[in-house]
């Protein structure tokens, strides 16, 4: 059975975690992604914390190919690569492509179908085109941090990577959308997607709230003001042992059944939302009384049964052994020779008429001599003649 891209070459120049994360999402749905990396060390992320860890969870379903783009042998093989290539993607620093002869305007010139993607912390205009920027600049410039943390709190950068792999996830649906459209035009363009706009996107129920009430505040877990709308904690008390509970006003019903005091359904300090809010403390102590008694997967489940949304927070060792996600193959034990076994997260887009087969990240340059006499007609020869030249 053909993957749902299969037919799709991608060129993949990317490092660190934006770009790999966009084109292994790619690669998944079965395009050939060809990881494009420096003969010297590669992808900054495989030496991160003296540890390949970071780099491996991004860039598995890819084949590796060394070029030195700094040689002329390594420019004219980049060049008949992207003439035979429908995407190439580049997250390197404002301008650096062009400076190599390698940007938009020579590599159309190229291939015309081709489908440049960029992706910059701040795209390629506007006025902080020219600066670089990494996760916690976007979150910063995007508006994430003001509305993230607690109300005395400093504004807080929130771990996951919106920045990064969402602007990863942005960019997918960018290439896609261009890929598309090519069938009707048979011509390529230039996208790009800037990190500051992927967060932006993500955060514009917070733009909804400046327009009605003027710059939101911080509120910690709080979930506007719907009660019980937050954590709360649950034995035995450890530093994770918290709930999230989220229960829409028509679930109160239910809320007091399962915490077994149904007189609070009629109470006139919680009856209705409203005053569910006005007297929150109150209400909130009755329910973490009742959490704290119980493990928060028992609380999970006890609201879940009764239709209240309520998740367990969960540290990372049970996400990684959670059942529910190993059922649908989100946690997955990939070998990865140099290393051995690690797990990573699988592939979340579903497809009936295409699984996905999580394939094990490249060793730096395994695929340099089959790829370059697959695609370039480049014998064994002239194999060495390259390396003794430092192009690959």
């Amino acid at each position: 059975m053909d993957k749902a891209l299969a037919g799709l070459r991608v060129i993949d120049m990317t490092h660190n975690q934006a770009g790999p994360a966009c084109a292994q999402m790619l690669g998944f749905l079965g395009a050939d992604v060809i990881k494009l990396e420096e003969p010297k060390g590669g992808d900054v992320a495989r030496a991160q914390n003296n540890d390949e860890l970071f780099f491996l969870v991004f860039n598995a379903n890819k084949r590796s190919l060394t070029l030195n783009l700094k040689t002329d042998e390594g420019k004219a093989l980049f060049r008949r690569l992207i003439a035979q290539s429908d995407v190439l993607i580049e997250n390197f620093g404002p301008g650096a492509l062009d400076r190599l002869g390698l940007g938009w305007s020579e590599l159309e010139k190229v291939n015309p179908r081709l489908i440049y993607a960029t992706i910059k912390g701040f795209g390629t205009y506007g006025p902080y085109a020219h600066f670089k920027s990494f996760e916690p600049i976007a979150q910063a410039m995007g508006g994430a941090m003001c509305v993230t943390g607690f109300e005395d709190s400093p504004p807080t950068y929130n771990w996951p990577a919106i920045g990064d792999s969402g602007t990863g996830m942005h960019m997918a649906i960018a290439i896609l959308a261009a890929v598309n459209q090519r069938h009707t035009t048979g011509k390529g363009q230039h996208v790009e997607v800037a990190m500051q706009d992927a967060v932006l996107n993500l955060i514009r129920i917070s733009l909804r709230e400046h327009q009605r009430n003027g710059v939101p505040t911080r509120t910690g877990n709080q979930l506007g003001q719907t009660v019980p709308g937050t954590t709360y904690r649950c034995a035995p008390g450890g530093p994770n042992d918290y709930v999230y509970i989220f229960a829409q006003p028509q679930m109160w019903s239910a809320v007091c059944k399962v915490l077994g005091r149904p007189e609070l359904e009629t109470n006139p300090l919680f009856k209705s939302n409203d005053d569910r809010w006005r007297n929150r403390a109150a209400l909130e102590a009755i329910i973490t009384e009742w959490t704290m008694q119980r493990p928060k997967h028992e609380v999970m489940r006890l609201m879940g049964d009764a239709g209240v949304p309520c998740g367990a927070c969960q540290d990372t060792g049970e996400v990684m052994t959670d059942p529910h996600l190993r059922a649908r193959e989100m946690i997955v034990e990939v070998d990865y020779p140099p290393r051995g076994t690690f797990m990573t997260v699988g592939c979340p887009l579903k497809l009936s008429a295409s699984p996905v087969e999580i394939e094990r990240p490249p060793m730096l340059g395994e695929h340099t001599g089959a790829l370059l006499a697959e695609l370039c007609g480049v014998t064994p020869d002239e194999l060495t003649t390259l390396k003794a030249k430092g192009a690959i």
